[in-house]
């Protein structure tokens, strides 16, 4: 089964920084633990659905974590076979914020540019 493992990278800014993993490193180690679950899950079983992970778009899918605090969303793309994250939030409403999906967006635009 391990040599189906997907990989995942972070998505990484022109400044080097990669805002997936500050934003779980800012979590604690219950929410980190349980998003790093249902990662690794992606990852063994991709492609893969509800109720993990939901497609958006065209190349933009989120994975849907349950955590201590409510409902965590990591925002994906798979390029080249690789899964990168390009952002992390916790959901605080029904709807995903139009903040979030812009960011997203724009990190997926960035990510096929290059």
């Amino acid at each position: 089964m391990a040599d189906r493992l997907v990989p995942v990278r972070f998505f990484r800014l022109d400044s080097g920084r990669e805002p997936v993993r500050e934003w779980l490193l800012q979590l604690d180690r219950e929410s980190r633990k349980a998003i790093g679950e249902d990662i690794k899950t992606v990852q063994l079983a991709w492609p893969i659905g509800m109720p993990v992970v939901r497609k958006l778009e065209s190349d933009l899918w989120e994975v849907r974590s349950k955590i201590p605090g409510g409902i965590a969303r990591t925002f994906f793309t798979v390029r080249f076979g690789v899964i990168v994250l390009l952002h992390g939030f916790v959901k605080k409403a029904q709807k995903t914020p139009k903040a979030d999906w812009t960011l997203a967006k724009r990190r997926l635009n960035q990510l096929r540019a290059q």
